[in-house]
């Protein structure tokens, strides 16, 4: 049986492309390069032309992952006339529905990233998808609307608020047609907290 032919570049596009339909269907045990060769009627050596083995695979798959994620909330912070609150909310908004979406590429991503072979291109996708986050913050802070502080633990608790809603989606212990909502909710909430009025109030004697 023929293989189909693909152009330049189109092969591995195809096998990412079934390699995440796998992941999400049955789960990192179920990849491999065999199988998606099949899958997308090329010869059994056709993957190796891309990734030497699983574990490239794997790691190509989070690089995209996180691109992608990172391309989300780029469009949600593109809007310079919104405001502070309002992008923040969009952004978190759009963290938890990526999450959501694809809970079983995002656990991929996260587990790839801390990996010791993780390759330089999946790191550096990392870092530029949650810049935006650091970015966003350092933005609160010059206009006054977060207390001044360390950039990456406020950035941390933002973004512990929106994964621990993801984990609560993801486990069906939160009703998912709610979610814009609960995650609007939590971030008005963590603003209250982290306003610059609420760090100058006296301490409780």
């Amino acid at each position: 049986m023929p293989g189909r032919p693909y152009h330049h570049g189109g092969l591995r596009s195809a096998l990412l492309s079934r390699a995440e339909q796998t992941l999400r269907e049955a789960g990192v045990d179920g990849l491999s390069l065999r199988e998606l060769a099949r899958d997308v009627g090329v010869s059994h050596g056709a993957p190796r032309r891309h990734f030497r083995d699983k574990a490239a695979l794997l790691d190509a798959l989070a690089t995209e992952g996180f691109r992608r994620l990172g391309a989300t909330l780029e469009r949600a912070t593109r809007p310079d006339q919104q405001s502070f609150p309002t992008t923040l909310t969009e952004v978190a908004v759009a963290y938890v529905r990526f999450a959501t979406d694809s809970p079983a590429l995002l656990e991929l991503m996260f587990t790839s990233k801390h990996q010791a072979d993780a390759s330089a291109e999946l790191q550096d996708a990392a870092t530029a998808s949650f810049g935006r986050l650091e970015g966003l913050v350092a933005r609160g802070q010059a206009n006054g609307e977060l207390v001044q502080g360390d950039l990456e633990k406020i950035g941390t608790v933002f973004f512990a608020t929106m994964q621990g809603i993801t984990s609560l989606a993801n486990t069906n212990m939160v009703d998912r047609t709610a979610l814009e909502e609960l995650t609007g909710y939590a971030v008005q909430s963590l603003l209250t907290g982290l306003a610059p009025h609420a760090s100058a109030r006296e301490p409780v004697a």
